[in-house]
């Protein structure tokens, strides 16, 4: 069941209406993004994937992206979202379990409540491993908290001269993203497939070296488990959030600085040697193998 959310600008709206939304005919409700937690049923558990990062750990950078004068109703806002999610996370739900250790932290850090933690398994798909091919395959938003940059960046790397990347996604950054390549003089190794439909994108999974996924501060980030579950390790960032959690380094991939010569050192080392990489593979997909759906189902149902 999907519920309302009427966008950014309509915040109270959303809340209200999921504060409105009658689910009585349901033995128990799981929500899992803000501000579904709303929902009133005597029987509910919040497997949160985040909050409204906005208002969160990504305060920082929202607040410095609008004008003085709108900042300081929006530091209003967040004060009034905060409150919210303290009361609605606290009286209007059973039982609260975080998706990552890292929003198990913002949770504690930011409005005092506590939470266990489930990692979801990767989403059902006909995961498969072809090969360990000529490429890395990144997956992703093309938003600036991706760091599709990095990854861009770390290609200048000397030691990573050799390395093609397939990047697969859309977002606002794609423009920016295509001159960053060019100016570094690395657009020939580097493919914008677009948003990949579902045969390609396990059909990439299935085909490429391994995968590099290095947000900043990710809540979970899927498209680790979705590359585990193919076979295919992931290079990701200390400073990565829930990718970093997943990742046990030089087991089922690697886990490295935030700076593009760790990254491309990374990605070298996955690119010189196939055996490295198929091993990681073979331990990240016996890895995703032990994240499954009835398992989870079994920890967060309650009735």
């Amino acid at each position: 069941m999907v519920t309302p959310d009427f966008g950014f600008g309509r915040t109270f709206a959303t809340y209200r209406a999921n504060w409105s939304l009658n689910v009585a005919r349901f033995d128990q409700v799981i929500s899992l993004r803000y501000p579904s937690y709303a929902v009133g049923h005597p029987a509910h558990v919040c497997w949160l994937n985040h909050t409204m990062r906005e208002y969160y750990d990504l305060w920082p950078e929202f607040a410095a992206s609008i004008s003085a004068k709108a900042r300081v109703k929006e530091r209003v806002r967040k004060s009034l979202i905060h409150l919210a999610d303290w009361w609605l996370l606290r009286y209007r739900t059973t039982q609260v379990v975080a998706q990552s250790h890292t929003i198990q932290r913002r949770l504690l850090d930011d409005l005092g409540v506590r939470a266990g933690v489930l990692w979801p398994p990767p989403p059902p798909r006909e995961y498969r491993c072809d090969e360990y091919g000529d490429y890395i395959l990144a997956v992703s938003r093309l938003t600036s908290t991706k760091r599709l940059d990095l990854l861009i960046r770390a290609l200048a790397e000397p030691v990573a001269r050799h390395v093609r990347v397939v990047v697969a996604g859309e977002g606002e950054a794609l423009a920016d993203l295509h001159a960053l390549a060019e100016s570094l003089g690395v657009g020939g190794r580097v493919t914008f497939t677009g948003r990949l439909a579902e045969d390609a994108l396990t059909r990439h999974l299935g085909q490429c070296r391994a995968v590099c996924f290095a947000p900043l501060r990710e809540d979970y980030g899927f498209v680790t488990v979705e590359a585990f579950a193919s076979g295919k390790a992931v290079v990701t960032c200390s400073d990565s959030g829930g990718p970093a959690e997943l990742v046990r380094h030089d087991h089922s991939g690697f886990v490295c600085e935030s700076t593009p010569s760790a990254v491309g050192a990374a990605l070298a080392r996955l690119m010189d040697d196939r055996g490295l990489a198929e091993r990681l593979g073979r331990a990240a997909r016996a890895q995703a193998a032990a994240m499954t759906w009835p398992e989870a189902v079994k920890r967060l149902v309650i009735v």
